[in-house]
């Protein structure tokens, strides 16, 4: 088989899925044409040689593929999908908001198909006239792997990982913690939520409002973490996941890997959370309403793009959540380590593969 493969290489969420993809690509012998959005950056991940030298060439020979007949394949937002390599495009994004606009609407009617990965979002597309749009489902990134080391024994660990930003209801559930566990030394809330598109002092003054002045010696900031062996040695740590409990997702890939990984995951049952977590493998908490997605800093009210609401959860609720995840300490989430079995990025590209 021969595609062009169009999207950004870096540390964060696309880059990694991007990787991924391409791995299994490389694994079944696809004849790629690799056209990198941005620069490449592989420094978050450890990437075999072999792989590296294949991906390496289908940079290198990316013009060849230059054909219409060949399918091109894009991973990337709808704001900036207008442009196309060849005849046929099929592009694979994530939508976090609730009401498409014309543009977006205009932008996905123009793919030959476009892949949204949640149901939720593809449904809102569905409904509003964008019948060539597609759901898929991502795998477990496999180079996230339990470590088996024991990082604090003695206390109950919490994580919070993610861009801070009101959709994410990142000081919410900072605020709703220490309500509940401030200051008590049998917990500690690790928190990973900063935002590189929000200057630092910025970041330290909403950090010191969400704080309210206070202080507290149970809960960390941690800094951006570099590469993805941080990041698993950060949800290895971590026995209860928080990050789940944002408002609107594309998929929520730290939630979703810290539940792969056997973690317990307290987890917001609204978007594309629907496609993966169950009563089985994670601690749902029903939506108890919706709000407005603008906080005019990432999403801005009559803009283009992601326009609509987000799902709120109540305080109650998630205090009744986190007095069933202590139940939860000291056992193994076996329903999650299955999910990471049923989820795999070899799948995924099947998923994609089988509409080219």
């Amino acid at each position: 088989m021969k595609l062009i493969f169009e999207a950004p290489i870096n540390s964060l969420s696309f880059g990694n899925v991007a990787i991924n993809l391409l791995r299994e690509m490389w694994r079944k012998n696809i004849d790629v044409g690799f056209f990198p959005i941005g620069n490449i950056d592989v420094s978050a991940h450890n990437l075999e040689p072999e792989f590296t030298a294949w991906l390496q060439a289908a940079v290198n020979n990316r013009f060849a593929f230059l054909d219409s007949e060949t399918p091109s394949v894009k991973l990337w937002h709808l704001n900036g999908s207008d442009n196309r390599k060849t005849e046929k495009q099929y592009l694979i994004t994530f939508y976090e908001a609730s009401e498409p606009t014309f543009v977006e609407k205009k932008l996905a009617k123009l793919q030959t198909k476009t892949f949204f990965c949640s149901d939720y979002a593809t449904k809102q597309f569905v409904n509003a006239g964008c019948n060539n749009s597609v759901p898929f489902k991502l795998g477990f990134d496999e180079s996230f792997r339990i470590t088996g080391k024991k990082y604090l024994p003695e206390r109950i660990h919490f994580g919070l990982m993610g861009k801070f930003e009101k959709r994410k209801h990142t000081a919410k559930i900072i605020k709703t913690w220490l309500e509940k566990y401030g200051n008590n030394p049998k917990y500690l809330l690790s928190c990973c939520v900063t935002n590189p598109f929000i200057p630092q002092d910025q970041m330290q003054q909403i950090i010191a409002s969400t704080l309210e002045g206070k202080r507290y010696g149970n809960i960390n900031f941690l800094p951006y973490l570099q590469t993805n062996s941080e990041v698993n040695d950060f949800l290895n740590a971590i026995d209860i996941d928080l990050t789940g409990l944002s408002g609107a997702e594309g998929w929520n890939l730290p939630s979703f890997n810290a539940t792969c990984l056997g973690k317990w995951s307290i987890v917001l049952n609204a978007t594309s959370h629907k496609d993966w977590a169950n009563e089985t493998n994670s601690i749902l908490v029903e939506p108890n309403g919706t709000i407005p997605i603008y906080d005019n800093v990432f999403f801005k009210e009559n803009d283009m793009y992601n326009q609509g609401i987000m799902w709120d959860w109540s305080k109650e609720s998630l205090l009744e959540a986190f007095e069933k995840a202590e139940q939860k300490i000291g056992t193994v989430n076996e329903a999650g380590i299955q999910l990471s079995k049923e989820l795999t990025y070899e799948k995924t590209l099947n998923q994609i593969i089988s509409h080219l």
